[in-house]
């Protein structure tokens, strides 16, 4: 087995797609529309599946909000140098929840980002 995509579920597919591929530097892999079950999915990512595993983003129609609920934590992304990638982010308006610095009782370095629906995302740095 092996990790293949995570799905968000989106108030408004384009504001998403633009965040994930303009702030976030991912790729817009690929989209279907499902006008009879009235749905849309895109799927975005660094790199294709097998290579990296993808986002499904899903946009309902008529649906434009969705409650976080108390279950969900946040998608982590693996990055090289934490403080210049928050300020890519912020300079493309990219919202830092968490600005970056080490994790409460340890020395891995981390932030926090909120997509435009709420979602959270942890960058770790990691090593080249």
């Amino acid at each position: 087995m092996r990790f293949l995509h995570t799905m968000l579920r989106v108030g408004d597919m384009q504001r998403s797609i633009d965040f994930y591929t303009r702030v976030m530097g991912m790729q817009l892999l690929r989209t279907t529309d499902r006008p009879e079950q009235k749905y849309s999915l895109a799927f975005v990512g660094y790199a294709s599946n097998p290579e990296q595993a993808e986002l499904e983003l899903t946009y309902n129609y008529g649906v434009d909000q969705y409650e976080m609920g108390g279950a969900y934590g946040h998608v982590a992304l693996g990055v090289e140098d934490i403080y210049a990638s928050c300020e890519q982010i912020r300079a493309k308006g990219g919202n830092i929840t968490r600005e970056p610095g080490p994790v409460k009782g340890g020395g891995t370095l981390i932030a926090f980002i909120t997509d435009p629906d709420g979602y959270k995302i942890e960058l770790i740095q990691r090593d080249a």
